[in-house]
């Protein structure tokens, strides 16, 4: 198996051991790594409530799939880690700003914390043609 590597200075680079993003030389599949609400240019948390935090997920998570030749609505599975549930209706509404039917499959999940105190982390799978 051969890996492809995604990486674009659109969105935050790698804090750790990880690619932004892993495609299947030949495929058709690529896997996105969790994005924080991190500004790429400074690699600092964006300021303000729950709201700014989850519009500059899915701004990080549009760079890093369209980097790969694609874009959100790609998607077919995105997993949403909040360290609060309650935010859950919060993240509903912004969410249909991002993407169109038919919507991803979905799992939502309440942790105890994330990487530089972040509120809500997202990954995905996505399938391009």
């Amino acid at each position: 198996m051969q890996k492809d590597i995604i990486s674009t200075n659109k969105a935050p680079q790698a804090i750790g051991t990880y690619s932004q993003a892993v495609a299947i030389t030949g495929g058709t599949t690529v896997y996105l790594s969790g994005q924080i609400p991190l500004i790429p240019e400074t690699m600092e948390m964006v300021e303000g409530d729950i709201s700014e935090q989850i519009h500059r997920v899915f701004k990080n998570l549009t760079a890093v799939c369209e980097a790969a030749g694609g874009g959100l609505n790609d998607i077919v599975k995105l997993n949403i880690f909040l360290t609060e549930l309650s935010h859950f209706p919060i993240v509903n509404e912004i969410m249909a700003q991002y993407f169109s039917q038919p919507y991803p499959a979905r799992a939502a999940v309440g942790i105890k914390e994330l990487p530089k105190a972040a509120q809500v982390e997202m990954d995905g799978v996505m399938v391009i043609e």
